[in-house]
């Protein structure tokens, strides 16, 4: 083939051959260490995130692939192109598609003599158009044969500024194979002028970029996948606040119930969010006056975090004030929240502890679903109260609970809270049967600076500034009631 250069320009040489190597092994070895990211990707194919990282990976692949073969060319130097086609091995073979993955075969070059009307084509690009290399190189005229209708006009229209206006060519193009395959071609190209500056012929450099152009829109819409996963992560989370914000006692600081009566309870709560989990999970705290001038103080969990976690633990947390306005006593509320759970379209399992205080006794009642027991403060002191039987909410059709009672003093306090207050280290299930005997310990060693408080919303505020910028692996409450004179 004639070189690739217009008439009035001398033609360059090639760069050394030690540099161009140089340039090889620095794209092998990056292209090694992408692989080995490659091959650490994710692979779970519901992983959004995952699917994009390797999806970007094979699109580096895929362009270091490209850059390595083209410096191989660079070094090697172009090879030499006959005018007329090599005959092929067999009589009117259709070579075979290009190995996916290989280069070797996805880039051709070809000249048109617009003085003689002569082609001539490179192997590799009868391979990428899928010609046979026995027949004859098509001419620009019938080169738009092969590309889909859609995308003649932009062919003719690049071949024509070319042509007449001495642009340059780079431009991609859809062809398709006479095997019915489609692929995608990156076609750049000059004109060669003569000594009066007219174009005598016109030469080219033809690409297979399918692959390149798959993987890159795989990376898109991985991409695109990732942002709507993010979206609606987003807004499950928007809706599941505003749902928890709805739910939860609106009041901030500390409250007093009931309002009328010597025999009232400082109250104050607060609730903790998971520092791993973007999402809200099923915690509740709730303080209720009911009729009579009884109070009802609950907190529980509902497992799981998202917005149909959240709808649950409202619907538990509007049946529980609903049936305890009743004068249903802890042990039976807890028996029928069980079997709204148990009766539910979607099984899920819960605690909770849920206490009845009676002001003009001072006493207690209290029931609990597989929760920690209330912590009792007295005197600088603290102890977890005896614990009456009880399962998780959820886990098993019509279970019993015991209910058991306790009667307070003045300026006793009360601490109810779910077991992601203290971090996991000290108390989760993992711990073994030490693990909720630990986590009461960190928060009963609070005794002492209870002991000075002067109202439950002080004391919730040492439990935060406690735990509050510990990590933890689950949403939590906590709710102090301090028995007033």
């Amino acid at each position: 083939m004639p070189s690739h250069l217009s008439a009035d320009r001398s033609a360059a040489q090639p760069p050394p051959r030690g540099t161009v190597d140089a340039l090889i092994s620095q794209t092998r070895r990056l292209r090694g260490e992408v692989d080995a990211v490659r091959r650490d990707a994710p692979v779970d194919g519901e992983d959004a995130q995952g699917r994009w990282q390797r999806a970007l990976c094979n699109l580096a692949m895929h362009q270091l692939n490209d850059l390595d073969e083209h410096l191989a060319q660079l070094r090697d130097g172009p090879p030499p192109v006959p005018l007329q086609p090599v005959a092929a091995p067999a009589a009117h073979a259709v070579p075979p598609a290009p190995r996916r993955g290989s280069l070797l075969s996805r880039v051709g070059s070809a000249e048109w003599n617009l003085q003689t009307d002569e082609a001539s084509w490179s192997g590799e690009l009868y391979q990428i158009l899928g010609r046979d290399p026995a027949a004859p190189p098509l001419t620009l005229d019938e080169l738009p044969s092969l590309v889909l209708d859609e995308d003649r006009p932009m062919l003719t229209a690049m071949v024509t500024d070319c042509l007449i206006d001495a642009k340059p060519i780079d431009g991609e193009f859809r062809i398709v194979r006479p095997d019915g395959g489609v692929r995608t071609v990156h076609m750049m190209g000059e004109p060669v002028l003569d000594a009066d500056g007219s174009t005598a012929s016109m030469w080219a450099v033809l690409r297979d970029v399918s692959e390149l152009r798959r993987s890159q829109r795989t990376v898109h819409e991985t991409r695109d996948s990732l942002q709507r996963e993010r979206h609606f992560a987003q807004t499950e989370r928007r809706l599941a606040v505003q749902l928890q914000e709805a739910v939860l006692p609106p009041w901030r600081g500390s409250l007093r119930l009931p309002h009328q009566g010597p025999e009232t309870l400082d109250l104050a709560a607060h609730y903790l969010p998971s520092s791993t989990s973007a999402l809200i999970g099923g915690d509740w705290y709730d303080a209720l006056e009911l009729p009579g001038g009884e109070t009802l103080l609950s907190v529980g969990d509902l497992t799981g975090h998202g917005v149909a976690v959240t709808s649950g633990m409202a619907m538990l947390l509007g049946a529980l004030r609903g049936m305890a306005v009743t004068g249903t006593q802890p042990g039976q509320l807890l028996s029928w929240l069980n079997q709204l759970l148990d009766a539910s379209v979607q099984p899920a399992l819960g605690s909770a502890v849920c206490c009845r205080y009676r002001p003009e006794t001072r006493t207690l009642s209290w029931a609990q679903a597989g929760h920690p027991a209330p912590l009792l403060f007295r005197n600088g002191t603290g102890r977890a109260l005896a614990t009456p039987d009880g399962v998780l909410l959820g886990a098993t059709s019509g279970a019993v609970y015991g209910q058991a009672e306790a009667t307070l003093e003045e300026g006793d306090l009360l601490l109810l809270h779910t077991d992601g207050l203290v971090p996991w280290r000290w108390g989760s299930p993992e711990a073994g049967n030490g693990g909720g005997t630990a986590a009461a310990q960190r928060l009963l060693d609070l005794a002492p600076r209870f002991d000075g408080a002067r109202t439950a919303q002080d004391c919730v505020r040492m439990v935060v500034e406690e735990f509050g910028e510990t990590e933890r692996e689950d949403d939590a409450c906590v709710l102090i009631a301090r028995v007033g004179s």
